[in-house]
């Protein structure tokens, strides 16, 4: 068994080196030629309609409103590895892995864009009168080789169906071992968070996308708080961060203190492979969570997947770079135990209480968040393949997968996440090159008319 765990690491890391990268990377830099750089050259247009219009109303078709679809879809994408994730980084790629972690964060935003948009072009009406669409739907309904389109379709639903119910137990895994500190028993976890889930999502999108708009805000706003003290109490630093996070990007430079790379190499690896994880770009989970938007057109929800990586990793990463590099715990501690670089950062403005109690409160919020989403889109895989009410009796699947993660002994299943996830991935930027020429078409339609982005420009 030991070997073969090995054997699964081996491929995970070969899959998660130059290969993913290359097609995740390369896809959202192909998908951003194609679209004229729309994502920089409309930033600041982009943002009013997405941040500027949060409390409005919004005209057009769909169950949910667009933030609270979004906000959905960053309950997901907003997980304990943006708090972790990114002292990781900077140990095993030094401060340089933030400004690529920028970088592709940037190019992302073309491939979010574009899932979104497909999600919301080839959506459908399920049985129960709600939008639903994803992946399976646009690969299946927008190739013009309707076989191979099906297949790709199917490949991406099975294997998001089996890896979403090891996610969950994974993120389970997380909630456990945040709260063992307070004394508290992986059983009794397990059954708080086991009933406390099924509550929301046996309300279905509705109930989800309405906790989420609430949660999300909320322990957003606590984490990047708690990070701006911190950063403010140290803001003399700030000036000579930013200067090493630029110079380190581009400059070798031997490893500094307990850092294990620091060199050009070691920082975009890092850097882009956390951009990658952080904004889920090409994953396609997002417009599963969108497509049951209201929205006039494809494109006015696509912003909002822009807006994700903005607060996911513009917003939070950064503040979790900061936090480490402006506390200087960066270069004190071991990369083996860069995970608790965070932790160890609140805690010295904080107090040793105060500030471990922050971070893993902000932990468990992440990670409680992500698990009903993720209980959410595994449903909808199924649904896809078994209609509604299956899919209803399925979902008992994903709520039992949270009990079994909390209690543990899954550690060996965990090992083949990667691994899955890099096969989901393929079939959907696959997807995403072939159709890319639609989403251009609907990008020139809706900034070429005077129905919207002039629209919207006359009335600004």
């Amino acid at each position: 068994m030991f070997n073969l765990i090995d054997f699964v690491g081996s491929i995970s890391n070969w899959m998660w080196g130059p290969p993913m990268l290359m097609l995740v990377v390369g896809g959202g830099i192909f998908l951003t030629i194609r679209l004229g750089f729309f994502q920089i050259l409309y930033y600041p247009y982009i943002l009013k309609q997405t941040f500027g219009t949060i409390f409005k109303k919004h005209t057009g078709q769909g169950t949910v409103s667009p933030f609270q679809a979004a906000t959905t879809a960053l309950a997901s994408t907003i997980g304990a590895s943006n708090i972790v994730g990114v002292p990781i980084a900077i140990a095993f790629g030094g401060p340089g892995a933030v400004f690529w972690m920028w970088i592709v964060s940037l190019i992302g935003c073309a491939t979010k864009f574009s899932e979104i948009v497909l999600g919301i072009k080839y959506r459908e009406l399920n049985e129960d009168g709600q939008y639903v669409g994803g992946p399976m739907y646009y690969l299946s309904a927008g190739i013009s080789s309707k076989a191979i389109g099906e297949t790709l379709a199917i490949i991406y639903a099975f294997f998001t169906m089996i890896i979403l119910a090891a996610s969950v137990a994974a993120q389970s895994v997380s909630a456990t071992q945040t709260v063992a500190v307070m004394g508290v028993s992986k059983i009794t976890t397990g059954i708080i968070l086991t009933i406390l889930v099924s509550v929301i999502v046996y309300g279905g999108i509705t109930r989800i996308a309405s906790v989420s708009s609430k949660l999300v805000p909320f322990m957003a706003s606590i984490y990047v708080l708690g990070a701006l003290i911190v950063v403010l109490c140290n803001i003399t630093t700030v000036p000579s961060v930013f200067a090493l996070i630029f110079t380190s990007a581009f400059t070798p430079s031997a490893a500094v203190s307990g850092v294990a790379g620091s060199g050009l190499t070691a920082a975009m690896r890092w850097g882009i492979a956390r951009g990658t994880y952080s904004c889920e770009a090409g994953m396609g989970t997002a417009p599963v969570a969108h497509s049951a938007a209201t929205t006039d057109h494809p494109v006015r929800q696509g912003f909002w997947g822009i807006f994700e990586i903005t607060v996911s990793s513009l917003i939070i990463c950064t503040m979790s770079a900061l936090v480490v590099l402006t506390t200087g715990i960066w270069s004190q501690v071991d990369p083996s135990v860069a995970a608790s670089m965070p932790t160890l950062a609140f805690q010295s403005v904080m107090g040793d209480t105060l500030g471990g109690l922050l971070v893993s409160l902000s932990m468990l919020l992440f990670v409680i968040s992500t698990i009903i989403v993720q209980v959410f889109y595994g449903e909808k895989q199924c649904e896809f393949f078994f209609g509604t009410k299956i899919a209803k009796i399925l979902k008992i699947f994903y709520i039992l997968a949270i009990f079994a993660g909390a209690l543990g002994g899954l550690e060996t299943v965990f090992g083949f996440l990667d691994v899955i996830l890099g096969v989901t991935i393929l079939p959907n930027m696959i997807g995403l090159i072939l159709m890319s020429g639609q989403v251009v078409a609907l990008k020139k339609e809706f900034f070429s008319s005077s129905k919207y982005y002039l629209k919207d420009i006359r009335h600004h």
